[in-house]
Formats: structure tokens, C-alpha cells, sequence
């Protein structure tokens, strides 16, 4: 994996230390646990000479707070590949907590009326909610390319690679992770937050940062369910395969159809579901 393949430099805040009770049969002990962290993160856009606009406020683990900005933006189809100037924080001097606040800097104008538009409601469980329409959706993703072709032994490969790579889900068993692959199975990144699609943004904010957009060389594999923002998501960064450890919805399998997306559901042990897509996998 690449340097920046670990989200860099945790801030402290990104887990807890608790003291719990554990019931374990009919024993029980009092013992340290460790908590995953859940803070709001508040988002803003703001083109040359323009006055910040609040965009959403999700709740999120602490952490690229610049990625999961800019990848919230570019998903939700509200900035393009090369908008993106500079990433700022909050004001410290007001803020006791300035990574709390982003501030994504564009090139152009930012217009406020998409957010009225689109009535944008963010938490860690739910994702971004109130989309208009599938046809909404599907007129900010472009089309899918037709590879690449991914074995069956590598698709059975990624969960167990994804894990390894989960530094705090390690510590808490409390987070979500999303980690892009090479077709033949090498992990590129991975990032990790409390709620699923703000750990997609974040990759994906990883990917337009870096200069990596389109993904359309590669596969996506989340640790949760797959949802019809899960899919759009990873239309809208050029995913052509999206794989799964849980069960899809059956908007996400309608939308991964008409996106032209492989989804692949229940992968788990030695097996896995194809509800979209088999063309792109060597079975």
C-alpha cells in the first residue's frame, strides 16, 4: 500500500477509554474498553471572494476531515474532480475543536441553491438522505467503463486484507470501512469512520486530492450493507465494481443496474453473491 494508504495522524479523539462491566457467562469483571469517537463535523464551500456556505453537518469518527469533506462534496455531485484550491479548518481562535469545521476552497463559485435543491440531511447511520429521484442520481454519474475483470479467488481474498488494514476497528470493533483494490487484489487504501458512507467519502476524498479520479481501474469493498447512497457514491468516482461482507437493498441492486455496476453481496468464507454485473468477474 501507499504511504497514505492509513488515514495519517489520528487525532486522539478518534477513540475513548471507558470502564465497563463484562458479563461473560457467570462471571463478570470490570475492565477497560475502548469506544470509537463520534463528533460532528460541519462542512462548507466557498468559491473566489465568496463567503463560506454551509453545506451539511454529519456525524463522524475524527479524523481526514479534508478527505471526508471534499469526498462528501464530489459524491454528492456538488464540485467536480479539479475544484478543489485548498482545504482549511476552523478558526482556532473561536473554535475549541477548529477540525470540527471544514472549509473546502474552489475554484468557482460555489451556488447555494443545490443545497436547497437537494434538502440534505447527514447523520454516521443514515447517510445523506432526501435525494429527489434515481434519474437525479444518475445524471451526475458518468458511464462505467467495462473492465476490469477480477477473479474469484482474488474477490475472496478482500475481506480478510480489508481487516488487517482496520487499525481502530481493531481497538473498538465499532467502525465501518471502505478500501479500494487493484484488480488483482493488492489493497490501495482504506479508510475507516462510525458510519459507512462517511468512510466511502473519505476514500473517495483521498482519490480527488491525490489526483486518482476516476476509479475506474479498481473495486471497492465496504465492511457493511450496501445502500442506494453506497452505490451512487461509487458510480459518481468511477467504481465499476462494488463488493460487500452484508446484504444490499433492492434500490442499491436497481441502481447498481442501471449504473452498469458488478455489485457483489455476502462476501464471506469461501463465498459470495453477484446480483449485478457478472460480466466483469472471472467465476
Amino acid at each position: 500500500m501507499s504511504d497514505d494508504a492509513f488515514e495519517p495522524d489520528l487525532p486522539i479523539r478518534h477513540a475513548t477509554a471507558v470502564r465497563i462491566v463484562a458479563v461473560r457467562g457467570a462471571s463478570t469483571e470490570t475492565r477497560q474498553d475502548t469506544l470509537v469517537g463520534e463528533e460532528p463535523l460541519e462542512i462548507r464551500a466557498a468559491g473566489p471572494g465568496q463567503e463560506p456556505v454551509a453545506v451539511a453537518v454529519t456525524m463522524r469518527t475524527p479524523g481526514s476531515e479534508d478527505e471526508l469533506a471534499v469526498g462528501f462534496l464530489r459524491t454528492e455531485g456538488l464540485i467536480d474532480d479539479d475544484d478543489v484550491v485548498a482545504v482549511e479548518l476552523g478558526d482556532s481562535a473561536k473554535l475549541s475543536r477548529p477540525d470540527d469545521t471544514v472549509i473546502v476552497r474552489l475554484r468557482r463559485a460555489f451556488d447555494p441553491s443545490l443545497i436547497a435543491e437537494r434538502h440534505f440531511v447527514a447523520t454516521a447511520s443514515c447517510g445523506i438522505c432526501g435525494k429527489a429521484s434515481l434519474d437525479e442520481i444518475a445524471v451526475r454519474c458518468d458511464p462505467l467503463p467495462a473492465g476490469p475483470i477480477v477473479s474469484r479467488e482474488v474477490v475472496l481474498t478482500l475481506p480478510d486484507a480489508l481487516r488487517a488494514a482496520q487499525r481502530v476497528f481493531a481497538a473498538t470493533g465499532g467502525l465501518h470501512a471502505s478500501g479500494l483494490f487493484e484488480p488483482g487484489g493488492r489493497l490501495i487504501a482504506v479508510r475507516e469512520d462510525v458510519g459507512r458512507h462517511n468512510a466511502l467519502d473519505k476514500l473517495v476524498g483521498w482519490a480527488v486530492l491525490g489526483g486518482r479520479m476516476p476509479l475506474h481501474d479498481h473495486v471497492l469493498l465496504v465492511s457493511g450493507r450496501v445502500s442506494l447512497e453506497i452505490v451512487q457514491k461509487a458510480a459518481v468516482a468511477g467504481i465499476p465494481i462494488l463488493c460487500a461482507v452484508s446484504a444490499p437493498s433492492d434500490l442499491a441492486v436497481e441502481a447498481a443496474t442501471r449504473f452498469g455496476q458488478t455489485m457483489i453481496g455476502f462476501l464471506r468464507g469461501d463465498g459470495f453473491n453477484v446480483y449485478t454485473g457478472p460480466e466483469r468477474l472471472r467465476l
